[in-house]
């Protein structure tokens, strides 16, 4: 658990992490994927806040835009691994071909505190895409 003011002020709760997924993906969907993945792309737009942004993967696990590191933008994640060998990107593919909405768990390096620590991830389909955000557990 955080103790003090800011440090619990800095992470989104899985209610923020569904809202962004729902926006972004309604901006997507009635903008486009031009317009809407530049939107995703944005650290200081819309759909980043705190310790969310949101992450579009195509179903091959295919970064096609994310809101906080746009090194990863067009790369093919399928293999990308967590600390733990769990390979959380083919995972969460696999999961999107038969949900239309999921939370998916793995670890990862949260951006605000530079630690590694558990995450859950929500993500919804869109079309062949899917559209996630992910918040770092207490």
């Amino acid at each position: 658990m955080c103790s003090g003011g800011a440090a619990a002020e800095e992470r989104a709760t899985k209610q923020e992490a569904e809202t962004v997924v729902k926006k972004a993906a309604a901006f997507i969907k009635e903008n486009g994927t031009e317009k809407g993945y530049a939107e995703v792309n944005n650290k200081v737009g819309p759909f980043t806040n705190k310790d969310l942004y949101v992450v579009v993967y195509d179903m091959e696990g295919k970064c096609l835009a994310h809101g906080f590191n746009p090194k990863l933008i067009g790369k093919d994640l399928i293999r990308l691994t967590d600390v733990d060998g769990k390979a959380y990107v083919k995972e969460r593919v696999e999961l999107g071909k038969t949900k239309g909405s999921f939370w998916h768990d793995y670890k990862f390096t949260n951006p605000v505190t530079k630690q590694v620590e558990s995450k859950e991830t929500y993500c919804e389909k869109l079309n062949e895409t899917l559209v996630c955000a992910g918040i770092y557990k207490q």
